[in-house]
């Protein structure tokens, strides 16, 4: 079976092309990850039982101390995906191993509304054992996407280093930009693609972003802006 892709057309009309993670490397991934969470949870219910095997736990604590070592090591079992997630920006430990990493319909890195409500049905993902519902989903949906993904409107690909610090980036340059998320992105997005457009065509473009975008600009003095020049206007309207 061939490979599932997300193409991403950019602004500058380049298109990305992101290889869609199949269900062995969603399994995969699972499965570290949920070594590493079990093994923290019963490290620290171990470490409960031996303080209390010691007698270091306070007196007027016996009754509650097992509960204090208890609520922590669930608390890691069953908040370790999103928590990570949120923090890793659409990774965990076990995501990173496998070489995946979790990606909105458009690219980018995903919100943290995203990331909760993907987690969210894993409740239901996770039926009725062994994440059966949400595996077979994933065989049979056209992304590999389990009924998460389809909530959050997300989808596992397999980790590109090149695409990710791009289109991971957009998020912190719209909150530093003056300009508008659509107006950033399209700066960047050609600002990125520079070397691979015609560079009459790059040029084309930076002058007309520029005209729209940066009104004080004198239009004599656009045109006469060297490659150099105009860059270098475009990265001053990101911030």
């Amino acid at each position: 079976m061939a490979a599932e892709e997300l193409n991403i057309r950019g602004l500058t009309g380049v298109e990305m092309t992101l290889q869609v993670a199949g269900p062995g490397t969603r399994a995969y991934a699972f499965i570290i990850d949920w070594h590493i969470r079990l093994l923290v949870a019963l490290a620290w219910l171990l470490l409960g039982w031996l303080v209390g095997l010691l007698g270091a736990a306070p007196k007027f604590m016996s009754h509650v101390f097992p509960l204090v070592f208890a609520l922590p090591a669930l608390l890691v079992y069953f908040f370790y995906h999103p928590v990570l997630e949120v923090l890793m920006h659409g990774r965990t430990p076990g995501k990173r191993m496998a070489g995946a990493r979790i990606v909105t319909l458009e690219g980018a890195t995903p919100g943290m509304g995203a990331l909760l409500m993907r987690n969210l049905f894993r409740l239901i993902d996770s039926l009725p054992l062994l994440y059966l519902v949400g595996l077979i989903c994933c065989m049979f949906t056209a992304q590999r996407v389990r009924i998460g993904d389809l909530a959050a409107g997300t989808v596992l690909v397999l980790d590109d280093q090149k695409a990710a610090r791009s289109l991971g980036s957009l998020g912190r340059i719209a909150e530093s930009s003056r300009l508008d998320p659509d107006s950033a992105a399209l700066v960047q997005d050609l600002l990125e693609r520079w070397t691979e457009l015609e560079p009459e065509r790059a040029q084309a473009l930076a002058r007309e972003l520029l005209g729209r975008l940066d009104p004080g600009l004198d239009p004599n003095q656009l045109a006469d802006f060297k490659p150099e020049a105009l860059r270098s206007r475009l990265g001053a309207l990101l911030g």
